[in-house]
């Protein structure tokens, strides 16, 4: 019994659809439940905390099995998401009224955890970026695709360290997903260790030339692919092919929201490495990971998820374009000139909701009738926002104002076929405002007209019967029905026909009430299935005027974005930046954006100067907790801003256009790899070295501080030479460092300059000014600072003691320093720890020195007497 149980026929159907989709966990749509089994029900129970129960419960042949209600079900799947699953979810295609056997049913659409438009994304402002990598000899290929916004793009990298700069492109993108060849090859070492992304192995035929063409060709309709991606791209072009593929296999919808390809070139931009992105804290801090505390924090003024997408992307990878950089400079200058005007468009640009996304469900059939009314008020501020960009001079906002599509007859369509609060299932009704379909209307009217039909039909059949009690009713289970009373069912004529019998009453029918309650019941139902017809149609009509929208939610995102910089700018008191092709870079008065903004006191604020010819590297020295490391972040972050097109928080702000940002700040280590902290330190400067360029900036944090003092300060030495030798090199570098020996570099290197961070020092105290100037600091206060952070004051005195001996160079007879020599035990006696006893050789020899009488001895005797000597030094050793 109990397999024939198991092996019913949907359970059979339950199998054949599981096979196709061993990977993911499918969704078997039961009536109003999706219904989990076997091994899919264990995992999901557990993660979405459900009660786990079974088919056959306590049969050998038991059907683990969980669900969740279908109306409901958006919540569980986001959370299988975010847990690394795929699910699949298979539906019902025909009404389970009308089946003969079991309902069809199938797989209507995979989800992935960066291709659900379904679920709402944890970050509205971030991208949900799917990659597809192929690499060949000599060329790596990049496309990306988010499915939730339409954005595609592809690049191709070529010549030596691609794969570094893919892995660097993958990290900046914060890629969610990625998919590769099932024969990965070269990419295997740059793919194994991004554990985070969730990857898929996709057949390798997908990549092939023939194939990827094919897809190209047919999803944009073209015959010739050299429009869409040069020929010269060969491995973009197979990995884009790729990305269609798999996208088209993950749904049973249009793509037609992926129709702008665009072609990029990451060596356009100023390239900022994994390492560099963390360090300067960019997007997310050291601590917990999450964005407070950043640099995009502070700059993120914007209103609209799409002008939140799109600041990421600009401070993630600003421009080399000098003449970009002024276009974008002058539009947030006149808008920090003009607040009205900005003020206008922020309280606009306020009721715009995230077009891209709701475009995106629009033409995958996903969008319900709430995402339409969400579009509709979205659109409604574009006439009046586009009257301000009109209004303004820059040459940016003129070209966003040419063209601007503000999409008005779409935003009539919603406002005049869908009712502004619509019901939340399509199936319900309650979708179509009235006066839209006549058919409709007809079908309306006669459900409204239905209570006071029922009540003349009443009148008439009491005036006709003579029963002063009848009553027409209606309830789910009989429909509609005459009740009358014991005592008069007497008076019953005999056209009723009984439907139920209760202890005091009976319930009747006549024909002319079935007629009605037939024609009521069935515009009911036709009204639903009328309405959902409607809505689809409405939503066909809006998803064939997806590229309108999309070319609006682009122009939106761009004001705002430019906004979003002005309003810091007005709020930070920044400048405006001078950017140029030269080499002289001049900071006044320069801050940490995001320190400033945290920091209890006042933030002391600094310049820096640096050029080609004098001022090449500045190697920074001082006490720890001094500013030192907030010193060189903040001339980063500054170069960052200003290559955004953002203001930079300070007084004066000269700069070069840079290539790249280098950091190498602080220890860390990964064991995974075998590396250790040291390794790690050595391995990411060894990167440096082979990439940076004279248009580059290198920020070292105490390099060298990872292994022994002699060699670290090898290290040290050797790395500020090559930087400053290297004719290819010669990148403009700020030196952070305890090795106060490397300042001896500035008397003979011309372009090496030393600066301090200065302190005020008194009895047992120090005060940290923070400001930096010109020259070596004489000690790095390092007992102080420990004294501060509550070192027990007998390791704080002993360790002055310790350093006094080093500071002052003390040897013993064998020439080796004293480390320890004023210790002393407890009888008074000094205790000398480190010290070797002298040799037995020259036990006398200090004796001897002592005795001798200078005054009585001849020259030849004094020769002598000093050869004697040196002889048992010599045989001392």
């Amino acid at each position: 019994m109990a397999a024939s149980h198991v092996n019913t026929p949907m359970m059979e159907q339950y199998r054949r659809i599981k096979v196709e989709y061993p990977d993911a966990i499918l969704f078997y749509r039961l009536g109003d439940f999706y219904e989990m089994f076997f091994e899919d029900a264990l995992v999901a129970s557990k993660i979405l905390a459900i009660a786990l129960t079974s088919r056959n419960r306590g049969d050998p042949d038991e059907v683990p099995m969980c669900g969740v209600p279908y109306h409901s079900a958006e919540g569980y799947i986001a959370k299988l998401l975010r847990a690394g699953h795929r699910v699949a979810v298979c539906e019902q295609l025909e009404d389970a009224r009308f089946a003969k056997g079991v309902v069809k049913r199938d797989v209507q659409k995979v989800l992935t955890p960066a291709t659900s438009v379904e679920t709402t994304p944890e970050t509205t402002g971030e991208s949900c970026y799917t990659a597809s990598v192929f690499a060949d000899t000599c060329s790596v290929g990049l496309a990306l695709g988010d499915l939730t916004t339409g954005d595609f793009r592809v690049c191709e990298l070529t010549s030596s360290g691609m794969l570094e700069r893919l892995s660097d492109e993958l990290e900046r993108r914060q890629v969610k997903e990625l998919i590769r060849p099932e024969t990965a090859g070269a990419l295997d070492e740059i793919l194994r260790p991004m554990s985070s992304v969730f990857q898929t192995a996709v057949q390798d035929v997908r990549f092939s030339p023939a194939a990827a063409a094919q897809e190209l060709r047919e999803h944009f309709g073209v015959s010739e692919l050299d429009g869409l991606i040069p020929a010269e791209w060969p491995a973009a072009r197979r990995a884009a092919g790729a990305l269609l593929h798999y996208f088209r296999s993950l749904r049973r919808a249009s793509l037609s929201h992926l129709r702008r390809l665009s072609c990029y070139d990451p060596s356009d931009r100023l390239v900022l490495d994994p390492g560099t992105l963390r360090n300067l804290e960019l997007l997310r801090n050291s601590r917990d990971g999450t964005s407070a505390f950043t640099l995009l924090e502070v700059l993120d003024h914007t209103t609209t998820p799409m002008g939140a997408r799109f600041l990421r992307s600009a401070l993630t990878a600003p421009s080399r374009d000098l003449a970009a950089i002024n276009e974008r400079l002058d539009a947030v200058g006149e808008l920090v000139e003009n607040s009205a005007v900005r003020h206008k468009l922020r309280d606009g640009l306020r009721h715009v909701s995230d077009i891209e996304r709701l475009v995106s469900r629009i033409t995958l059939g996903v969008a319900f009738p709430r995402d339409l009314i969400q579009l509709g008020r979205s659109l409604e501020p574009a006439p009046e926002c586009l009257r301000h960009v009109e209004s303004l001079r820059a040459a940016l906002f003129g070209a966003l104002a040419s063209g601007w599509d503000c999409c008005t007859d779409l935003a009539d369509l919603i406002a005049k076929s869908i009712l502004p609060s619509p019901a939340a299932v399509l199936k319900e009704g309650g979708i179509i405002r009235d006066g839209w379909n006549a058919e409709l209307d007809e079908l309306r009217a006669l459900s409204r007209d239905s209570k006071s039909t029922i009540v003349a039909m009443e009148a008439r059949e009491r005036d006709r019967t003579g029963i002063g009690s009848l009553k027409i009713k209606f309830n789910k289970v009989f429909g509609y029905y005459i009740e009358v009373s014991k005592p008069n069912l007497r008076l019953v004529p005999p056209d009723y026909l009984r439907k139920q019998t209760l202890a005091n009453a009976e319930r009747f029918t006549t024909p002319e009430l079935s007629e009605y309650e037939a024609k009521v019941l069935g515009a009911e139902e036709k009204i639903c299935e009328l309405e959902e017809r409607l809505f689809v149609e409405v939503r066909e009509r809006l998803s064939r005027e997806a590229p309108r929208l999309q070319d609006l939610a682009a122009r939106i995102a761009v004001v705002d974005f430019v906004m979003a910089l002005a309003e810091q700018a007005v709020e930070g008191s920044y400048c405006r930046p001078a950017l140029h092709a030269g080499s002289r870079l001049r900071l006044a008065d320069s801050r940490h954006p995001v320190i400033e903004r945290v920091t209890p006191t006042r933030f002391v604020p600094n310049d820096c100067e640096m050029d080609d010819a004098t001022r090449q590297i500045l190697i920074v020295t001082g006490p720890n907790m001094g500013g030192k490391s907030t010193y060189l972040r903040q001339v980063a972050l500054c170069a960052v801003m200003a290559q955004m097109g953002s203001f930079v928080p300070a007084r004066e702000a000269v700069l070069p256009v840079f290539d790249r940002v280098f950091t190498r700040v602080g220890a860390s280590d990964n064991l995974a790899q075998g590396q250790s902290t040291f390794m790690v330190e050595m391995v990411e400067t060894a990167q440096i070295l082979n990439s940076a360029t004279s248009s580059s900036l290198i920020i070292l944090d105490e390099v060298g501080r990872g292994t022994g003092t002699f060699d670290g300060l090898s290290l040290a030495w050797a790395i500020v030479e090559q930087i400053h030798n290297q004719v290819s090199l010669r990148a403009k570098t700020l030196f952070a460092t305890h090795y106060f020996e490397l300042t001896e570099l500035e008397l003979q290197c011309p372009r090496v300059k030393n600066c301090h961070i200065t302190v005020k020092e008194g009895k047992d105290r120090i005060v940290f000014l923070r400001k930096v100037k010109d020259g070596r600091a004489d000690k790095s206060y390092g007992i102080h600072v420990a004294a501060l952070a509550g070192l027990p004051k007998e390791v704080v005195e002993r360790a002055r003691e310790i350093l006094g001996n080093l500071e002052s160079n003390e040897l013993d007879p064998l020439g080796k320093p004293r480390l320890a020599r004023s210790r002393r035990a407890a009888d008074g006696r000094q205790l000398v720890l480190f010290e070797p006893p002298a040799p037995p050789e020259l036990a006398g020899l200090k004796q001897d020195i002592e005795n001798i009488k200078i005054e009585e001895l001849t020259p030849l005797e004094a020769l002598n007497r000093l050869h004697e000597m040196k002889k048992r030094m010599q045989n001392a050793k």
